[in-house]
């Protein structure tokens, strides 16, 4: 791997050789950087063969089109056994629903997905906007404070609290378990593998005391863990697979909506045209909210084995091959979408984004996020003039989740 890819707010993508683009190098996502990368293995090479010492031999997808071809088509591009570019450890495997095809992905996710109900998320958006009143009342005017600690983090494991049913006293350890699970050595997150896995064997634990009370209520509860302990195809899981599952409902709960909230006030301060129109307009916060989820990309890719040797892209893919597609590089395709590198808060079709992916494996929460994010902003601009972001934000080491560490900012009253 060439040192030529240390990233720097003005490294120039197109003064480094193709062979030598390493696109799961965690840092080249600090300062935007992997915008000009993707950018041009677009238009030179958009499924692209790369050669990693670690990880092996796996293909790029980066255009809209074949991303779009590989999500859609499972019979081919299989999601069984990892969903990252990672193997997973044969002696800590952690099978989860999102890691698997069908029919056991459908009969699992179908346990689930009631959570995320049109009726059930009816109901809960009272919940999610008092307590989005709740923690926007306690904020400092006039000070700065880390927005991602105080809100973005509170607000999404608040949530994820109340959907698990989890002791809410103890509601960081979720956000602390969904770190862990997406960390490595170098993430900064862990020490070690062996830190790692006594994290998620103790996340296990807690959640196996929950899984005893709830399997043996008398009462079957609408939350997460009551759905699996009494669902058909769940509810003889054994401990790891329990474990997957819960780490897939987690860190879904968590990344996406956590980093996005994060990422639409960078945006924001980043366009004050479009701020501008956002005070002058709150009826395009549905509309917004699409906009960053695409704009941020919170998982920057999700990982395919193809099942049988096949064509995509004019490249040969061998059966067993890792495909990777880069979510983050289809939502920047400026063929099918028009000025993509523009953030425009009234887009038009605004949610044909790749973030939440498509086919059998989309998102089972996205309408949930969708909606904690449009809450948010009708009661920020019920509140604040600005969320001023006043220092550069700090990145989550990782190439998988494309996310903020911090993000210091200041409030100013609404005039």
């Amino acid at each position: 791997m060439s040192e030529a890819l240390n990233p720097s707010p003005t490294l120039d993508p197109y003064a480094i050789p193709l062979e030598e683009f390493d696109m799961i190098r965690q840092d080249i996502f600090h300062h935007d950087s992997h915008v000009g990368f993707f950018e041009r293995l677009r238009k030179e090479d958009p499924v692209h063969l790369q050669e990693h010492e670690v990880e092996g031999k796996f293909w790029n997808v980066t255009s809209y089109k074949d991303i779009m071809y590989v999500d859609t088509t499972p019979e081919i591009f299989s999601s069984e056994g990892s969903i990252t570019v990672a193997d997973q450890d044969e002696d800590f495997t952690l099978p989860m629903f999102i890691a698997m095809d069908r029919p056991k992905h459908d009969n699992q996710r179908k346990e689930v997905s009631g959570v995320v109900a049109p009726t059930n998320l009816a109901k809960l958006e009272s919940t999610i906007r008092q307590r989005v009143q709740n923690i926007l009342d306690s904020l400092p005017l006039d000070e700065e404070f880390d927005w991602v600690d105080k809100v973005s983090i509170e607000l999404t494991t608040q949530m994820l609290a109340t959907l698990f049913d989890f002791p809410f006293e103890d509601r960081r350890k979720l956000t602390r378990w969904s770190d862990v699970a997406t960390a490595d050595e170098e993430s900064g997150i862990v020490a070690s593998e062996d830190e790692r896995r006594a994290e998620l064997i103790e996340c296990l634990e807690y959640f196996t005391r929950l899984w005893n009370e709830r399997v043996n209520s008398e009462e079957v509860g609408s939350d997460l863990i009551s759905m699996l302990a009494h669902g058909e195809s769940t509810k003889n899981m054994d401990p790891m697979e329990y474990l997957g599952n819960l780490i897939l409902l987690i860190v879904g709960g968590n990344d996406t909506t956590r980093n996005s909230i994060s990422g639409g006030v960078k945006f924001l301060n980043e366009n004050p045209a479009e701020y501008d129109k956002l005070r002058a307009d709150p009826s395009l916060i549905p509309n917004m909210v699409a906009e960053i989820i695409r704009y941020q990309t919170p998982l920057a890719y999700m990982r395919r084995t193809a099942t049988q040797d096949t064509e995509l892209g004019g490249k040969k893919i061998a059966a067993g091959d890792k495909v990777l597609m880069w979510y983050v590089s289809g939502n920047r395709d400026s063929s099918v979408i028009d000025r993509a590198d523009d953030f425009i808060i009234d887009r038009p079709k605004a949610r044909q984004h790749l973030s939440f992916g498509f086919g059998i494996h989309r998102c089972m929460g996205n309408r949930l996020a969708e909606m904690q994010l449009r809450i948010l902003w009708e009661e920020i601009l019920e509140r604040f003039e600005q969320v001023e972001v006043v220092g550069k934000e700090e990145m989550v080491n990782s190439s998988f989740v494309k996310g903020y560490a911090h993000l210091p900012v200041r409030l100013h009253a609404k005039k």
